[in-house]
């Protein structure tokens, strides 16, 4: 077992990654919302189980004394839900008032260019501009197979790009790290120990625990919306593929931070509702990955990058 200086070194190297994935997470789908001027790829359902997650998560984080890094990462991620939802509601609401107005200009004969196809062209212009992953249904037959080629091609591409921006996550991490250790942030702090038996902080503690069983719970559901629209659309448009690469691999390294900052049993058990919540949802992340894929070649343009 490592010790416990390096098991806090260890748990403040992921939790710095991770913070890091986190704060980053959400550029990229900002920026295909704002290219779009919509945010219709992504369920409503998805982001507000997401958020009810993150609330339970940060109370449940401060009520057990999980590790520093955990409850730093449970605050941000409130911040970045209250972001992406704002962003969400916006376009939604502009787009609808649009619609209404559009409708009532063409006296309902303006159908064909209403804002609800506005995603879709935006969107289409975006990604032959930023990830050149457009596929044109209306190719002669002849051009197909060289279409085909060359959207594989892009398709690497932007799968190469978006891996090493993760990579730079993990430099950038290791570097903030780094320099908080040598600032002295890291150098003097154990594991927390369980305090002598007080029914208070019984109390406090087993609230938190049951809050972090819920926001686990929140978590392993909230992709299940986005997983089922984007197999009934059988498209990913609107969506950008490097969020969900950064939301796996914090995640992971939020899962690790918790792993490596103490192998006490005791801790351990009261930290597995956040061990589920953040290492569960890689399979949902993943399963979102292969939708990327198989509906890449589908008629309909997919966006795979911001």
């Amino acid at each position: 077992m490592a010790s416990s200086a390096l098991a806090v070194a260890l748990s403040g190297i992921f939790g710095s990654i991770s913070l890091t994935a986190w704060i980053f997470l959400l550029l990229p789908q900002l920026y295909v919302n704002f290219k779009a001027k919509s945010a219709e790829g992504l369920s409503l359902v998805f982001l507000f189980v997401w958020s009810l997650g993150d609330v339970a998560n940060l109370s449940g984080a401060l009520l057990t004394n999980l590790a520093p890094s955990a409850i730093a990462l449970a605050g941000y991620f409130c911040i970045l839900d209250l972001t992406l939802i704002s962003q969400c509601l916006y376009y939604n609401a502009l787009n609808a008032r649009h619609l209404q107005s559009a409708e009532a200009d063409d006296d309902g004969n303006g159908a064909d260019h209403s804002p609800l196809l506005a995603r879709r062209q935006s969107s289409s212009t975006d990604v032959r501009e930023t990830s050149d992953m457009a596929v044109e249904p209306s190719s002669p037959p002849n051009h197909k197979g060289a279409v085909a080629a060359e959207n594989e091609g892009a398709a690497k591409k932007t799968w190469t790009r978006n891996t090493m921006c993760i990579v730079g996550v993990y430099v950038i991490g290791l570097a903030g790290w780094f320099v908080s250790y040598k600032a002295g942030a890291w150098g003097h702090t154990t594991p927390s120990v369980p305090g002598p038996p007080q029914e208070k902080h019984e109390m406090r503690a087993a609230v938190g625990l049951v809050l972090g069983y819920v926001s686990a719970a929140f978590y392993l559901c909230a992709r299940i919306p986005q997983i089922l629209k984007n197999y009934r659309e059988k498209s990913c448009e609107g969506l950008s593929l490097l969020f969900f690469m950064l939301s796996l691999t914090g995640n992971m390294t939020y899962g690790l931070s918790l792993l490596a900052y103490s192998q006490k049993t005791d801790y351990l058990v009261k930290s597995l509702p956040w061990l589920l919540g953040s290492l569960g949802t890689m399979v949902e992340d993943a399963t979102i990955f292969v939708q990327f894929r198989l509906y890449a070649g589908e008629s309909r343009t997919v966006a795979l990058n911001p």
